[in-house]
């Protein structure tokens, strides 16, 4: 398979997991209300007629609705990309709005595989390291639903998040098939949790819950796993609060967000997650170029 066609292929295929990561997101929703329902918890007439068509069983028993209508949708309705374009954007049969978020979230899953393959930094010379890409991107989709769902209702739920920590353990011991020294290896692994993960768990202690949730700490441990290496998880950090102030700041300066607002912070590691994990190693040598060179 030539790397063009291959990259065909990655970019369909993500359409296709970006349209499952989407679905996932509003179902997941759906089980959350009904669960905090249960346990007394007030919601909003908003946030329930946003799903209340949804019957939520498992994310392999139900079906794609409408989200306005509750119609079950057809195989053709559910083509990523090419049924929101060639409906304008509607549903087929309420004909109202869809919403960009499942377009920009299949757009971005694919380009997440795409960028992946093409920018991969281990090479696909053993079935190892074929096995640790198809970690990634599993890995990939499963951020996604967790990067939605964060920035819109501010949680990191579980039940994503488990799957995300099987992944990341078994991506982390595949770092450590063929190593010389795995003892060095496992080390570098423990190294990266801690900065990633310790560090946001002692900040969590330390705020007594006020400036980071519980969610953070965890995700933080799925991608120091996902990263296997303290010096990239150092970057992470970095690039994911660098990636907050320039976004962020701009947005308290002018007002539109109080400085003591409520703001996700997971979708800011993500970000930090993927370019250091795909250009991280780069980026690293230029500094220490530039640094050495000066």
């Amino acid at each position: 398979m030539t790397v063009s066609i291959a990259t065909l292929v990655l970019g369909v295929l993500g359409l296709f997991f970006g349209s499952f990561a989407g679905a996932t997101v509003w179902r997941l929703r759906a089980a959350q209300l009904r669960e905090d329902k249960k346990h007394g918890e007030k919601i909003k007439k908003r946030e329930a007629d946003e799903v209340k068509h949804i019957k939520y069983k498992s994310l392999a028993k139900d079906r794609s609705i409408c989200l306005h209508c509750g119609h079950q949708l057809k195989w053709f309705d559910l083509i990523p990309l090419v049924s929101w374009v060639s409906l304008g954007g509607k549903c087929r049969y309420c004909h109202k709005k869809i919403g960009l978020l499942e377009p920009t979230i299949e757009l971005a899953v694919a380009a997440f595989f795409v960028v992946s393959f093409i920018f991969w930094p281990y090479g696909f010379d053993s079935f190892w390291s074929v096995m640790q890409f198809i970690c990634w991107l599993a890995a990939g989709v499963g951020l996604a639903v967790l990067f939605v769902y964060d920035a819109k209702w501010f949680l990191l739920p579980d039940r994503v998040m488990f799957v995300l920590l099987a992944i990341a353990v078994v991506f982390s011991v595949l770092t450590l098939v063929g190593q010389s020294h795995i003892w060095v290896q496992l080390m570098n692994i423990v190294l990266a949790a801690t900065i990633l993960s310790g560090i946001y768990y002692v900040i969590y202690v330390v705020s007594k819950h006020q400036w980071i949730g519980f969610g953070d700490v965890k995700l933080g441990l799925v991608l120091a796993l996902l990263l296997a290496d303290w010096r990239l998880a150092t970057l992470a950090l970095f690039l994911a609060n660098a990636i907050g102030t320039l976004i962020l700041l701009p947005m308290m300066l002018s007002g539109r967000i109080q400085r003591r607002a409520h703001i996700p912070f997971g979708p800011f590691l993500i970000a930090g997650w993927f370019l250091s994990g795909i250009f991280g190693v780069e980026i690293i040598e230029w500094y220490m170029l530039v640094t050495l060179g000066a």
